[in-house]
C-alpha cells in the first residue's frame, strides 16, 4: 500500500504548521486501510466512532428523502477528513450515509482516542479547531455555488475540482451532487462536448 505519510503531514500543515513529534502522535492512532467501491463507512442510524481521512478515490455523503431519491449532500476527494460531524459530536444516530464510491484509500482513526490527543496536546487542538472553521468556510462557499450558479456553471466547477469525475461515478450521483435530474446533467454535457 502507499505511504501517504508525507502528503498527509504538508496537509495539514498547510492549515496548521505542525511539528512532526505532533504529527506522529495523530499517525501513531490512524490505521491505514483500503475500502472497495459502495462500501458503507457509515450508515443511517449509526453512532459515528470514526474520523476518517481519505488518499485516495471518491467518497459522498448522502441521504434518502421519503420518496426513495438520494440527495448527495458532499463529495470527498484526497485529502479531506471527513465523518458524520453531528453524529460524532452528539452521540446520536447519523441521518447521512457515508459510501465509497470508487475503491479508497483511508485513514481510520477513532474519536475518543482523537479526542483524547486533543485534551493532551495543544497543538492537535488547535489543529482540529483550525480544522473546523477551515470546514465552515468550504460549506459556506459550497452553499453559495449551489445557491447562486446556474446548473451548468455548477457541473464546471465541479469538473476543475475532479476533472474525471464522469469517468469515476454514475451520472444519476453526479446529478444529485449538483441538486439537478440525470436528464439534465445529460444535456449540459452534450452542450459542453
Amino acid at each position: 500500500m502507499i505511504d501517504y505519510y508525507d502528503v498527509n503531514f504538508n496537509f495539514m500543515c498547510s492549515l496548521l504548521p505542525l511539528s512532526k513529534k505532533t504529527y506522529d502522535k495523530l499517525y501513531a492512532i490512524a490505521k491505514l486501510k483500503e475500502f472497495k467501491a459502495g462500501t458503507k463507512l457509515v450508515d443511517i442510524g449509526d453512532i459515528g466512532k470514526k474520523l476518517y481521512l481519505i488518499n485516495k478515490g471518491v467518497l459522498r455523503s448522502y441521504l434518502i428523502m421519503e420518496n426513495g431519491k438520494e440527495l448527495t449532500k458532499t463529495l470527498f476527494t484526497p485529502i479531506e477528513f471527513f465523518t458524520s460531524f453531528a453524529s460524532i459530536l452528539t452521540n446520536k444516530p447519523s441521518e447521512f450515509i457515508l459510501e465509497t464510491l470508487t475503491d479508497c484509500h483511508i485513514y481510520e482513526m477513532n474519536y475518543e482516542e482523537f479526542r483524547d490527543l486533543c485534551n493532551t496536546d495543544i497543538k492537535v487542538l488547535k489543529f482540529y479547531t483550525r480544522y473546523l472553521e477551515f470546514l465552515f468556510v468550504e460549506n459556506e462557499k459550497v452553499f453559495i455555488e449551489i445557491s447562486s450558479m446556474k446548473a451548468k456553471e455548477r457541473y464546471i466547477t465541479l469538473k476543475k475540482r475532479i476533472p474525471n469525475i464522469d469517468d469515476l461515478i454514475p451520472q444519476y450521483q453526479i446529478a444529485s451532487y449538483l441538486n439537478i435530474t440525470p436528464v439534465q446533467l445529460s444535456r449540459i454535457r452534450s452542450k459542453l462536448y
